[in-house]
C-alpha cells in the first residue's frame, strides 16, 4: 500500500492534465476577453450609424 502512495505521489502524469487544463482556461478567458472588446466596438459602430441615420432622416 505504501509503495503504490509513493508511485502516485511521485508520478508526473497528473501534473500534465492540470497544465494543460490551464493552458485550456487562459486560451477561453483570452478568447472571451478578445470576444468582448471586438462586440463592444461594433455595438458603437452601429450606435453611431443609427445616430447618423437618425440626424438625416
Amino acid at each position: 500500500m505504501i509503495d503504490h502512495l509513493k508511485k502516485l505521489f511521485l508520478s508526473d502524469e497528473g501534473a500534465t492534465a492540470v497544465e494543460y487544463g490551464l493552458i485550456l482556461a487562459l486560451i477561453a478567458l483570452t478568447a472571451i476577453v478578445a470576444i468582448t472588446g471586438v462586440a463592444n466596438q461594433t455595438v458603437g459602430i452601429w450606435d453611431d450609424v443609427a445616430n447618423q441615420v437618425t440626424e438625416v432622416s
